[in-house]
């Protein structure tokens, strides 16, 4: 069912598989599919290329109920976790992208917006991220850190 516009952001429209089993097709063992995730995070590739890989070629819909945990918890195990999550990273580069934007077209009120929005999402996220234990609890958002 399609709904307003509004509440249509960040939605796929896929629904997830109601099991909590693995499906009967997959052919991997759970330390087949740990040692995929290991390769292809030592060959370069973030959380989500990694999930995309392994569903497009590698034929895991999820990793969660074959292995018993995400991606990331992989990833942490092997020592390859990157120390600032994927999702905050991505906007942190947004931001320094609208920045750079902004500085060099201080009249674009739009994306001056924009850059309130993204910030404000960087910081409800920072915080989430905090209670969580993912990030710790002095960790700060500078505009300095990321560089693109």
């Amino acid at each position: 069912m399609v709904g307003k516009l509004s509440n249509m952001r960040g939605r796929s429209h896929s629904t997830r598989p109601v099991s909590k089993r693995p499906p009967n097709w997959v052919v991997y063992q759970p330390d087949e599919v740990k040692a995929l995730i290991i390769n292809l995070a030592r060959e370069g590739k973030t959380q989500s290329q990694i999930g995309n890989i392994l569903r497009d070629v590698h034929g895991v819909p999820l990793v969660k109920p074959i292995v018993g945990y995400g991606v990331r918890k992989v990833l942490e195990e092997a020592g390859l976790a990157p120390e600032i999550p994927e999702d905050l990273y991505n906007l942190m580069v947004r931001a320094t992208r609208l920045r750079r934007h902004i500085e060099r077209n201080h009249k674009d009120y739009s994306n001056k917006r924009s850059m309130q929005l993204t910030e404000s999402m960087i910081y409800r996220v920072t915080r989430y991220y905090k209670r969580r234990g993912v990030l710790p609890r002095d960790w700060n958002y500078r505009r300095e850190i990321v560089t693109v």
